[in-house]
């Protein structure tokens, strides 16, 4: 058994593009994906069996590149924080919620994996 923070399964990979609304389509009309919603700032979400891909532009010139960033689900957001700091990984920010999704709340914290990559450490706490 490792000692990692426990995460359980690959909850989310953000798609970046230019155009976003004619990227939807196509994710949506070409691909068949079903589309679960639009929010501003440019963003668009699809369930891709049941892994959740995100479309969005990109926010700085250092996130404009061919890669994906990978959001990791975890049982528990707030001591995965906790273990990673302790083991010097570098945090944007600390666990926050980003929305209320109806039967569940989304949670997020955004961390460095070395110094030209950022990656996300996503979970879904669902709501009382």
């Amino acid at each position: 058994m490792t000692d990692g923070p426990g995460i359980t399964r690959l909850g989310q990979i953000q798609i970046r593009t230019h155009d976003v609304e004619r990227a939807a389509e196509f994710y949506e009309k070409v691909l068949g994906l079903k589309l679960l919603f639009k929010a501003p700032p440019g963003l668009a979400f699809f369930d891709c069996g049941g892994v959740r891909l995100m479309l969005d532009r990109p926010e700085k010139p250092e996130f404009d590149h061919a890669s994906s960033i990978l959001y990791f689900a975890v049982p528990d957001i707030k001591a995965a924080h906790t273990g990673m700091k302790a083991k010097n990984v570098r945090f944007e920010d600390e666990p926050h919620m980003i929305a209320r999704m109806g039967d569940h709340d989304l949670w997020m914290t955004f961390f460095r994996v070395d110094a030209a990559k950022v990656a996300h450490n996503d979970r879904q706490r669902w709501a009382p």
